[in-house]
């Protein structure tokens, strides 16, 4: 079995507790906090931010998980997916916290800024996520706790993965550049 290493991972809830069904990465983000609580190298976090302000709150990280609500008509509402970085990559998903989320990611490396190499999204159907109310919907509501253990079973499986190995190490000479 592997030894987790120093990696940090952050579990961040996105979304808006005014707005019914939005407000399910928030809660997920708690119920997952009160799994992964005591577990060093894990952090959790809630924020209503979305697309560039995400930055401030991701850099530095080594892995990602996401809660979000999403609603793609594709499924019924509490359903959970779960994209991993190739499907972000590879997709446009609809979601009212993830709207740029993967542009974000994209140009905080282009910007060479310490962003996470292993990301997760945890993305619950919603029915209703536009409605000012503090109460979710009961089939999303009951979504939640399920998706908290994936999301905490995720943060784990972040920390377990091997640290990258810088391609040159102190002292390694630097191979000189060929002319053009």
């Amino acid at each position: 079995m592997p030894v987790a290493n120093s990696n940090r991972v952050l579990v961040l809830g996105l979304g808006n507790d005014l707005l019914t069904d939005d407000a399910v990465g928030l809660h997920v983000a708690r119920a997952a906090g009160a799994r992964l609580s005591g577990d060093p190298g894990v952090v959790v976090h809630e924020t209503m931010e979305m697309g560039l302000a995400l930055l401030d709150e991701i850099v530095g990280f080594d892995g990602l998980v996401i809660a979000d609500s999403i609603q793609s008509g594709l499924a019924p509402p509490g359903h959970i997916h779960v994209f991993d970085q190739s499907a972000l990559a590879s997709r446009r998903i609809s979601a009212p916290h993830f709207v740029g989320v993967s542009e974000t990611l994209a140009l905080g490396s282009r910007l060479g800024l310490a962003m996470p190499r292993h990301i997760c999204l945890i993305a619950i159907e919603v029915a209703d996520p536009f409605t000012l109310a503090r109460r979710m919907t009961s089939a999303v509501e009951q979504a939640v706790d399920t998706a908290a253990a994936r999301a905490a079973e995720q943060a784990h499986e972040f920390m377990l993965q091997p640290a990258l190995v810088p391609a040159l190490t102190a002292g390694t000479p630097v191979p000189p550049k060929k002319a053009a």
